[in-house]
């Protein structure tokens, strides 16, 4: 199978074994035997590899005249895992064993002690593992039929293969598991191409990467896939993140472990507003789905807080306060793109009309996208994208609006999706604007893009809706007087009416013949 029918395969069969245990349950079940097969079968390719090369006379690592007892020792040595960022797997978490007792009751907790002892050979995984599964409420033989189903997953001996089909499958199931939980499945998956819209026009290179609000990591992974399909190479980046939430926040930390990505979450799940984990951090570049409009965030100790630097916000919306957080981590030469709910383009209660003022008198919003309706799985509330500069150096005194109302295709019923082609016209059209080498001469398209001065946005009462600014798409101008179409118009339908008559006579004459009267 390739690797989509692969993906559906087991979705498919997954999600009939779940029974009647709710997706958000189960999702830490499936996710976690993935991450388990993936590090066995990773640990267990480098184990064959170095075997080979012991006994490799051409090799550095050859063992002359090494009995098998002495060469079964060598293979112990933790060194050479951890030198190729393979994790170590001591012998009673290895798959092979586990898939031997799949069948016993006691499964769950073997599963649970195999994660126990990869903690404590790993210190990077410490405290990430979700070990439930002894007490996880599968029908009998659920587990074990699970384990058999991971087991059909081949990673294969070539390691950035196996991670490249590790990483395909988990954000896979990340995707599935967020649509089957609905509104709650949005908490930890911001969709795939919102992440890469935000991705095209960030462009993080290589720098510091934040994101104080990280769900299950994925704007990480999608700067990873960005740095290494321009010419770089993983670790070209720093990773921060924070997420509040511990299961979500184990999510993201095997999200990226899986991936042999660095990271720093900080030392446990926390909240980014009153327990701010990375107080010091300047980044290059933030990126950020927070929870839109949450009301319960506020806490006394905040008040005065010296990220406030264009105002206090309200205690009754986060939004204006998530901006502000993110602008106080920025480097003087970073950006943020953040996704918010429309109405922090627009709105004027409390004090976010006073705020917004602010950020665009101090010119640091650089980039304002409308997005298409059904992007999300948790909610239909209408969303943008926000793009910040801490020191623009170009097109100071302007702001790109972007209307991207009517792009992306429905993929299913409920959903719509922003197409590559999508993506990249949206981050084309802000490289241009920006000025970026390689990039087009910009131009407005109107009922599209315009690049807007401050004082004529000052004159709308600092509002930030794109649809305000870019006006209508322009149609074509087929150069015919009003009068001389409305005529032609009014002769054809008079034409139409009249062919319509004769076939209503025809009909009557028919049914007539039929014995039908009128």
């Amino acid at each position: 199978m390739n690797i989509i029918e692969l993906e559906r395969t087991l979705w498919a069969t997954a999600d009939k074994l779940r029974a009647n245990m709710d997706a958000a349950e189960y999702k830490h079940i499936v996710l976690g035997l993935i991450f388990l097969k993936y590090i066995s079968d990773t640990f267990t390719a480098r184990r064959a590899e170095l075997l080979k090369r012991f006994v490799d006379e051409n090799d550095e690592y050859y063992f002359a005249d090494a009995t098998p007892e002495e060469l079964q020792a060598e293979l112990e040595d933790r060194d050479y895992y951890r030198e190729v960022n393979v994790f170590w797997v001591p012998e009673a978490a290895r798959w092979d064993v586990l898939l031997a007792a799949a069948k016993q009751p006691d499964i769950g907790k073997k599963i649970d002690d195999a994660l126990a002892v990869i903690e404590s050979e790993n210190p990077k995984l410490k405290g990430i593992l979700d070990k439930r599964y002894a007490r996880a409420q599968l029908p009998d033989g659920k587990l074990g039929e699970l384990v058999d189903l991971v087991s059909s997953i081949g990673f294969g001996a070539d390691a950035s293969q196996a991670r490249d089909i590790l990483g395909q499958i988990y954000e896979y199931f990340l995707g599935q598991f967020a649509s089957a939980e609905g509104k709650r499945g949005g908490q930890f998956y911001t969709p795939a191409s919102i992440v890469k819209t935000l991705v095209a026009v960030l462009a993080p290179h290589s720098g510091k990467v934040y994101d104080p609000c990280c769900g299950s990591g994925g704007m990480f992974v999608q700067s990873e896939k960005f740095i290494e399909a321009h010419g770089g190479k993983l670790g070209d980046v720093s990773i921060y993140g924070q997420e509040s939430n511990p299961t979500t926040w184990r999510l993201a930390a095997m999200n990226l472990a899986i991936r042999g990505i660095e990271f720093n979450l900080g030392r446990e799940p926390a909240d980014t507003f009153t327990r701010n984990q990375h107080p010091d951090l300047r980044a290059d570049f933030i990126l950020a789905n927070p929870p839109f409009n949450i009301s319960d965030w506020w806490h006394g100790s905040l008040m005065g807080d010296s990220r406030w630097e264009y105002g206090d916000p309200p205690q009754g919306n986060a939004n204006f306060a998530w901006l502000q957080h993110m602008l106080y981590h920025l480097k003087p030469t970073g950006r943020a793109g953040i996704v918010l709910a429309n109405g922090s383009m627009s709105s004027t209660q409390n004090s976010e009309g006073q705020i917004r003022q602010a950020m665009i008198e101090a010119d640091v919003v650089e980039v304002m996208v409308a997005l298409p309706s059904q992007l999300f799985f948790n909610t239909q509330i209408p969303a943008c994208l926000w793009f910040l500069a801490k020191q623009k150096t170009t097109r100071k005194g302007e702001v790109l609006f972007i209307d991207a109302r009517k792009l992306g295709q429905m993929i299913s019923r409920a959903q719509r999706e922003m197409t590559d082609a999508d993506i990249a016209l949206i981050g084309d059209t802000v490289a241009a604007w920006r000025g970026e080498a390689g990039a087009k001469d910009y131009a407005d398209v109107a009922g599209f893009c315009r690049s807007v001065p401050l004082a004529e946005i000052a004159e709308h009462g600092h509002v930030l809706t794109a649809g305000r600014y870019v006006g209508a798409e322009e149609v074509e101008d087929d150069d015919e007087a009003f009068a001389e179409k409305m005529q032609k118009l009014t002769e054809k339908l008079a034409e139409q009416m009249a062919k319509g008559a004769e076939l209503d006579q025809v009909i009557r004459q028919k049914l007539a013949g039929l014995g039908y009267e009128f």
